[in-house]
């Protein structure tokens, strides 16, 4: 059983709110994470009904004290003074057996003091997304956070039409955002933003504190954390969708999937979420934005800092134009595992950059192209290059690269980096096609094919042909082109 504590409430009550969920009429379980109950010391799990109850907030688990995180945002570029979980409460906290706490949160539990006249509820579909993709990032080794439960409710909720209610439970090194930051430097209280830093250090980043200019020093790490996140979100051709600062951890983990998804065809202005009309979250924007999100939080920052106005402003712009310092060798070494080259190349970012050239043209599938390039890493046969060359619609344009590559890939391989490199290149994503598959069959009242569906993208670089079956690319037929928030 979770032994819940509520180290969030000790700060200003200004950052949060008591709520209780709001009951359901039916709660059923859709899903629990044993795995995962069993890593944060959760011990021998209860019966079903007891998870429904406490997964869908009907009855509070021992010892939770719920409460609604107040944050502000800026969303699309625009900024909102008060967002706030408004379909989500806070739990509480739990320390695994390692002593490292994490945050447990039912989403889509009920209205809170920051719904803004929503219903605080989330459908079906959005929830079995969520669960899926989390636990597929965490598989291919992304920070995320994770997915503990899923419930549905026995309610509908009403948004484009009519779906079956459901509720999340997640779990996350934190639920504290950039926007959380930027919603206590908004009211000016200084012992409130300094609480909230000092929490932040003490939780997170605890190297920091002694050092001459612990926030500054917060702002570098948290920094690093993001620039390291994008190159990985990079490596898989993960879209978050929605990058506004209200989405942005703290802890640096992948948060809030709503209009999500994996790039299919490789197309660096590529989007998907059905909002995002100006292509501000586009798979190539990722690492500005990011950028751009902690300049935000650097802001923040600034009544913290050691100096007059000029130099705390100078102080963390410079170390914000140090984010390509941790990215561009992040970005590197995962490029080098990729295409399966030495560590230390010095050509593995160049020629992923050709690479992605020659995918764009030939309208090249991301995840399939770096498969196929592995399995003839692996072998170096014929058939197994003409199988990647089939995979683009101009193959006498991509096989000088081919060529290249293989001169220099050989010179560096052995069996390291033959694995190295297999664990950089899943063979199965949760594609849309799939994704927006399984949520049919849900909807309908059959969750097999969820079930198949979450086995297959936790075991991502498997490669049998069991696998495979699932890791197809969508046919013109199939493509999912835009996905939604849900809220």
């Amino acid at each position: 059983m979770l032994t819940f504590e509520a180290s969030y409430t000790r700060l200003p009550e200004m950052l949060w709110s008591t709520c209780q969920p709001t009951p359901v009429k039916a709660p059923k379980l859709i899903a629990f994470n044993a795995a995962l109950a069993a890593r944060l010391g959760g011990g021998e799990p209860p019966d079903e009904a007891t998870l429904a109850g406490w997964f869908s907030g009907n009855q509070l688990p021992p010892g939770a004290a719920p409460v609604a995180l107040a944050y502000a945002g800026h969303q699309f570029g625009n900024f909102v003074p008060q967002l706030g979980d408004g379909r989500a409460v806070l739990l509480g906290e739990v320390v695994d057996p390692q002593g490292q706490r994490f945050d447990v949160q039912l989403k889509g539990s009920g209205r809170t003091p920051y719904s803004r006249g929503g219903d605080g509820r989330a459908p079906l579909g959005p929830v079995l997304r969520e669960y899926l993709v989390s636990e597929a990032m965490a598989a291919m080794g992304v920070p995320t956070t994770r997915a503990l439960a899923a419930v549905t409710t026995g309610e509908g909720v009403v948004r484009q039409f009519v779906e079956p209610g459901a509720v999340l439970t997640r779990v996350a090194a934190s639920h504290v955002r950039v926007g959380t930051f930027q919603f206590a430097a908004l009211h000016q209280d200084h012992a409130a933003l300094k609480a909230l830093a000092d929490h932040i250090i003490e939780r997170h980043y605890p190297e920091v504190a002694g050092a001459e200019s612990p926030y500054l020093a917060l702002f570098e790490a948290v920094l690093k954390r993001q620039a390291r996140l994008i190159a990985k979100w990079m490596g898989v051709g993960f879209i978050h969708g929605v990058m506004n600062t209200d989405n942005m951890s703290i802890a640096g983990e992948t948060i809030d999937y709503g209009p999500c998804a994996f790039m299919e065809a490789f197309d660096p202005q590529k989007v998907y979420s059905s909002i995002d009309e100006g292509r501000r979250y586009a798979f190539s924007n990722q690492p500005v934005i990011a950028q751009w999100n902690l300049a935000r939080f650097a802001e923040c920052l600034l009544p913290l800092l050691d100096g007059d106005q000029e130099t705390r402003v100078e102080q963390a712009t410079a170390a914000l134009r140090r984010f390509n310092d941790t990215f561009d060798p992040a970005w590197a070494r995962i490029s080098a595992d990729k295409l399966g080259l030495a560590e230390e190349s010095e050509q593995a970012a160049q020629m992923m950059a050709a690479l992605e050239a020659q995918m764009q043209q030939g309208r090249m599938d991301m995840t399939a192209t770096f498969d196929a390039l592995t399995r003839y890493a692996q072998t170096a046969n014929e058939e197994n290059r003409d199988a990647l060359l089939a995979l683009t619609e101009k193959p006498d344009a991509l096989a000088p690269w081919l060529d290249e590559w293989q001169r220099v890939q050989v010179a560096g391989q052995d069996e390291a980096r033959k694995q190295a490199m297999r664990q950089a290149n899943p063979v199965v994503i949760p594609r849309n096609h799939r994704v927006a598959e399984v949520i049919e069959s849900a909807i309908e009242g059959d969750f097999a094919p969820f079930y198949q569906l979450l086995e297959v993208v936790t075991h991502p670089f498997d490669e049998s042909r069991e696998a495979r079956q699932w890791a197809a690319p969508a046919s013109d037929r199939e493509q999912v082109l835009r996905t939604f928030c849900g809220t």
